[in-house]
């Protein structure tokens, strides 16, 4: 009998891309920058849509694996077509995607160590105890303690800001901690949207297959027995 065992793939693809933008949108880390950064920082807007888009490819992906399921078990051209589409859609989602992080690929970097300069200068000026705040969560959130001076010397921000178990000249510039984590995270972005745009290729074929070999019946011997495994 002939089936679509790769449905299962196409599930896990969504569930790893919807996990994926949660914890990125919820992630402690993207978090914390997200509510310092202002409404003239791109950030805050590169984080809500990345996350919604996310949410949306994952759900289309899924989608297209249950209708090309149905369809292969009730041999229907319409549950077919149907998951044609949501392949092609989601496809046509991916495409921009891996451009766009092709070409803006400093972007989210930029933006977040921006932020990170900002709450860092207001301290340095006393300007707001608030801020002193959000500098410590920072700090503690990533784990490293101010900005590195060519002089070596430690500033009163350091001081009143960084963890007790953090020393400046042993602990981690926070502009480069930013920087190499966001690198491993996007480059595990940029991996994934390679995978999910290599399979909905794949299931563009398969859907288109399928929906020819019904319509055409030119397997009549395979009549009614299509399965799942």
């Amino acid at each position: 009998c002939k089936s679509l065992p790769e449905t299962p793939l196409f599930q896990l693809l969504g569930l790893s891309i919807a996990t994926l933008s949660t914890v990125a949108h919820y992630g402690l880390r993207f978090t914390l920058i997200s509510n310092i950064s202002l409404d003239s920082n791109a950030y805050k807007v590169i984080h809500h849509s990345a996350f919604y888009f996310g949410i949306c490819l994952s759900m289309t992906l899924i989608l297209a694996a249950l209708l090309s399921s149905a369809a292969t078990v009730r041999e229907s051209q319409c549950l077919t077509a149907m998951g044609f589409f949501c392949f092609a859609l989601a496809f046509c989602g991916l495409i921009p995607a891996a451009c766009w992080r092709y070409t803006h690929s400093t972007e989210v970097e930029d933006s977040m160590m921006d932020v990170y300069d900002f709450v860092y200068e207001e301290v340095r000026r006393n300007t707001s105890s608030f801020r002193r705040h959000e500098l410590t969560a920072i700090h503690e959130a990533f784990l490293c303690c101010g900005k590195h001076s060519p002089f070596g010397d430690t500033t009163d921000v350091e001081n009143t800001t960084c963890p007790p178990n953090q020393v400046h000249n042993e602990g981690q510039d926070c502009l480069r901690e930013i920087q190499d984590f966001l690198k491993k995270h996007m480059d595990s972005v940029f991996s994934l949207l390679g995978i999910a745009i290599g399979f909905t290729v794949y299931g563009m074929f398969l859907t288109s297959f399928l929906w020819f070999s019904i319509h055409f019946s030119s397997n009549l011997y395979w009549k009614g027995k299509y399965t799942l495994r």
